[in-house]
């Protein structure tokens, strides 16, 4: 593997997790849709009530990768790992750096006793994808997602009768 580390991030890392998603929003094409702040994640992860883990990778004892995780229940398989993001810096993709963030990501599910560990990608993704599936990922394309953002759920509870 390249010259880096994966660690569990620390709160101080939020800064740079941030910046990472924002990197991450730019190339999915919603520069705007990020709505969570440093002071958001610093809450979320590693507040009171802890609803996600992440992992970040360093290389020059720079932040250039992250995978963050959050516990689900499947009614069919029981408890299980969401992926939801991965991110790896563009001068970083190549070197190992992704694999890595997903090895940790498998071996802290695997360590939890998880039965799935799942994600999303884009369609349009196809490196990402094939990059999934060459580690044995199942990519499902016959799935859609399906969510209500703020106004939907707003729009959703309006109509309620």
């Amino acid at each position: 593997m390249g010259d880096f580390t994966i660690r569990d991030a620390q709160a101080k890392d939020m800064v740079r997790v941030l910046q990472l998603i924002n990197e991450l929003a730019v190339f999915e094409k919603e520069d705007n849709a990020v709505e969570v702040s440093a002071d958001d994640l610093v809450r979320d992860g590693f507040g009171e009530k802890k609803l996600f883990h992440c992992f970040v990778a360093e290389s020059n004892e720079k932040i250039e990768g992250m995978a963050l995780v959050y516990p689900r229940y499947s009614t069919w398989k029981g408890p299980t790992v969401h992926l939801e993001d991965l991110i790896v810096t563009e001068k970083m993709r190549g070197s190992g750096l992704g694999t890595a963030l997903l090895n940790q990501v498998v071996s802290y599910g695997h360590g939890l006793g998880v039965k799935r560990i799942n994600w999303e990608v884009l369609d349009w993704n196809e490196p990402a994808i094939n990059f999934y599936e060459a580690k044995g990922a199942n990519v499902m394309r016959d799935w859609d997602v399906v969510h209500l953002d703020e106004q939907g759920i707003q729009n959703y509870l309006n109509n309620l009768k």
